[in-house]
């Protein structure tokens, strides 16, 4: 879960007032509460992206000038599959229609067969989470059921943790640590590692600068990644990050505090002018892209902040900076940025009914559904 913070303001404290008994702690640890949850509040009118000659050359162009394959009609195809087959009986249940988000041109799908068994040929998957995740542990429970979805029909799921504050630069060394260290997957079992919001940039430095990792990483997939950064972390302070170390049940410190540094834009995309992805791995985008009833109202204030630059944004991520280059684009999803990846519905329903009150989304099915796609898509390029 990432939280680019502005400093707080007196509109974000007072939602700490409406916290259960238990979370009342001093009034500092009140005061870092509110700084936990004002996210992207309170930006000044300034440009959030300022004039600047620190930038390669750049140009926004349709995904398929930039390599970018369209798998958009087959995705939807085993996304409506899996949606009719499990039925409104699984979490958060949602028709495919409202969940997938169609944009201009998207193909009309083919009507191949989808396979909804057990799996022939299971996956392993690393999740890396996002920007300030282990900071927050102690107020949002992130167990959710899609690993033991998957676990339904073969696959192993597991969680690579990083460190909550610290540059891509650094986490790409522990992913790097993590995933060699590894034994040997099953025969056949071929990894595929997953970033949430940062942790895809963070994921994407390492495959690059890891060789090693090119001979047991299979596949890439950006869970709304923050691919070219965001906007607002040029609007963010590292001290107020910083504090997020003070939240009850928090297990994070500094580490570098390159973390921010690594979500601005003009960092992310000079590294791309820098670095080249290897071609070994396959790579997966899944967009966010809610519309305004799917949006939760405590990041409204980031979505309008990010609308100075684009209306099209989940809250944290303007929608074209969480595509990679040259993936395979999967879909558009009609989550925000927390809900498609953070149950906070699930496991904590006063922040749902107050401030998180648009975060119900099917992660199951999502899951399911893009482990299916890249299941298929792998054998077929075997």
């Amino acid at each position: 879960m990432d939280f680019p913070l502005s400093d707080p303001n007196g509109s974000s404290l007072e939602l700490v007032a409406f916290l259960p008994r238990r979370w009342r702690l001093s009034s500092f640890h009140v005061a870092v509460l509110g700084v936990g949850f004002a996210v992207l509040c309170g930006c000044a009118p300034k440009p959030m992206i300022a004039y600047s000659v620190d930038t390669p050359p750049l140009i926004l162009v349709p995904a398929s000038a930039a390599g970018v394959v369209d798998g958009r009609s087959r995705f939807r195809e085993i996304y409506c599959a899996v949606t009719d087959e499990r039925g409104p009986d699984m979490p958060d249940y949602r028709p495919c229609e409202e969940a997938l988000v169609r944009l201009e041109n998207e193909p009309p799908p083919a009507g191949a067969p989808v396979e909804l068994g057990a799996s022939r040929s299971p996956l392993k998957i690393l999740y890396v989470p996002g920007f300030t995740t282990q900071c927050v542990k102690g107020i949002i429970d992130f167990q959710g059921g899609i690993d033991d979805h998957l676990a339904r029909f073969g696959h192993e799921v597991g969680l690579l943790e990083v460190e909550a504050l610290s540059s891509s630069a650094r986490n790409a060394k522990i992913i790097r640590d993590a995933v060699m260290s590894m034994p040997d997957p099953k025969e056949g079992m071929r990894l595929v590692l997953v970033g949430y919001s940062k942790g895809a940039p963070d994921i994407l430095e390492a495959v690059a600068a890891y060789p090693e990792l090119q001979q047991r990483v299979s596949a890439v997939v950006s869970f709304a990644g923050a691919v070219g950064g965001s906007p607002v972390a040029n609007t963010v302070k590292q001290s107020t990050l910083n504090l997020l170390q003070h939240l009850p049940g928090a297990e994070c410190d500094p580490g570098d505090e390159g973390g921010l540094e690594s979500l601005k834009p003009e960092m992310r995309k000079r590294w791309y002018a820098n670095h080249r992805l290897p071609e070994s791995i396959r790579y997966y985008s899944v967009i966010t892209y809610p519309d305004a009833d799917h949006l939760s109202s405590f990041l409204k204030s980031g979505y309008d902040d990010l609308s100075q630059v684009d209306s099209r944004n989940d809250g944290q991520l303007i929608f074209y900076d969480q595509l990679i280059p040259g993936s395979v684009l999967l879909g558009y999803v009609n989550a925000d940025h927390w809900a498609i990846a953070v149950p906070i519905n699930r496991n904590n329903p006063f922040i749902a009914s107050t401030f998180v009150d648009k975060n119900a989304f099917p992660r199951e099915v999502l899951a399911e559904a893009v482990v299916r796609f890249i299941e298929e898509d792998l054998n077929r390029g075997k």
